[in-house]
């Protein structure tokens, strides 16, 4: 939307068609505006069967429309994107709340046990408790 307020947009859609792969990160994290939707529907469109695109999203394919406002234009996109593809559905616990548990699991857990002491010159263990 910023490219085409700025008069730019052509240049930029050429750019994005152009690319060998395209990422689209969390699709769905935020709603589109009407404007934002139809313009991400022309890129997905000027790509199609032209180059590679990944779209990452933690919602299913049913809960697209509220992404996009519209149910005809969710339709036409997904026809698009689910076109020659590779679906990959991960069902699990997050990676990121993963990685989260285990430092809090280590920072409750004590970093180093008191070590027993030992008589300095004989190195023999004194107490162990």
């Amino acid at each position: 939307m910023e490219a085409r307020d700025e008069r730019r947009l052509l240049k930029l859609q050429s750019q994005l068609a152009a690319v060998k792969l395209l990422i689209v990160d969390e699709l769905g994290y935020v709603p589109l505006s009407q404007t934002g939707a139809e313009l991400l529907f022309e890129i997905f469109s000027q790509r199609h069967e032209r180059g590679s695109t990944i779209v990452t999203s933690n919602l299913p394919f049913e809960e697209w429309t509220s992404v996009f406002g519209n149910q005809r234009l969710t339709g036409a996109l997904l026809d698009r994107l689910t076109h020659h593809v590779h679906i990959l559905e991960l069902n699990g616990e997050s990676y990121r709340l993963k990685q989260s548990k285990a430092r809090r699991r280590g920072a409750t857990q004590p970093t180093d046990k008191a070590a027993p002491a030992a008589d300095p010159e004989t190195a023999q263990i004194i107490s162990a408790s």
